[in-house]
């Protein structure tokens, strides 16, 4: 299936800037109105001579990549170096080099009697020039098109019908003129949470396939956390959005407790661990990891 809508932007209207390029734009600003303050030419020289030899120390992140602290403007972000001793909080972190940001949010999630203060990630994929996917839109609707801007959303595309996936699935496909992607058995956690009037427009199994813009991904079978939990693989840009299947360092759960641990494992091991090892693996909560990594774990957890 091949996703990309027409441009709702006026003729001549530009797609916003990336965040990378506004932090560019805004340092560069910053040093233009130093210079224009500053009364001695040769201080300001000296003054722009030492902040280029500053800005040009690049930082290498895990994975060898390196970026202009500066501006930010390539190389890896936040997530891509996220360890064990990140401290979590709402906020955004990206894009980095393969398009990809990642938009914390803040909510209650309540399941059976019991309710429990998330802190999830929404992904948000660059597709083409023009327009972007959403992966797992959380809780906060507004921060999540704060990062979207101008930008189509050609699809919004859910792991799972529980509420830390689809919260705000409703409010930025009614806005945006998005379909939304779920597995048809996530329709009775759906309708808890938006009722039966409006339905996912499109439904997606294990084994499937969505061409949307430039990229090709596969839809990958997870079900544990529940039955039609389902991962994005995209090849092209080397991750899998694996929802609450596999978090860094562990399966993952739903509240506090393993609905379907076997078959939770089996999900894991038979079509997440398979994937290639430098695959990273970007998850509904917490930091990133990658195929490697967990692939080392998996032992322990059976």
């Amino acid at each position: 299936m091949f996703w990309k809508r027409k441009s709702k932007k006026q003729e001549g209207q530009e797609a916003t800037d990336s965040a990378a390029e506004v932090a560019e734009d805004t340092t560069e600003e910053t040093h233009e109105a130093v210079e224009s303050e500053d009364k001695d030419a040769k201080k300001v020289e000296k003054s722009d001579s030492e902040e280029t030899e500053k800005a040009a120390v690049d930082v290498e992140d895990e994975n060898g990549e390196s970026k202009d602290e500066s501006s930010g403007a390539s190389g890896a972000t936040a997530f891509e170096a996220d360890d064990e001793d990140e401290v979590e909080e709402v906020g955004v972190a990206g894009p980095d080099s393969d398009g990809i940001t990642r938009v914390r949010t803040a909510g209650t999630f309540e399941f059976g009697d019991e309710k429990f203060e998330v802190l999830n990630n929404t992904w948000i994929i660059e597709a083409d020039k023009d327009g972007v996917i959403v992966i797992d839109p959380a809780h906060d609707a507004e921060a999540i098109m704060k990062v979207i801007g101008d930008r189509e959303v050609y699809l919004v595309a859910c792991t799972n019908g529980y509420s830390p996936h689809i919260g705000a699935a409703l409010t930025i496909a009614e806005e945006t003129e998005a379909d939304i992607a779920l597995h048809p058995r996530e329709m009775r956690a759906w309708r808890r949470v938006h009722g039966a009037e409006h339905r996912p427009e499109i439904d997606v199994e294990g084994g499937g396939a969505l061409d949307v813009g430039d990229l090709h991904i596969d839809v990958l079978a997870l079900p544990g956390t529940s039955p039609g939990t389902v991962g994005y693989y995209v090849s092209q840009l080397g991750a899998v959005f694996s929802g609450d299947t596999l978090l860094k360092g562990s399966p993952g759960q739903v509240g506090d407790t393993y609905l379907d641990y076997t078959t939770q494992l089996a999900s894991i091991g038979e079509n997440l661990l398979t994937l290639p090892p430098d695959t990273r693996v970007l998850p509904d909560r917490g930091p990133s990891t990658t195929v490697e990594a967990e692939n080392k774990n998996f032992d322990a957890w059976v």
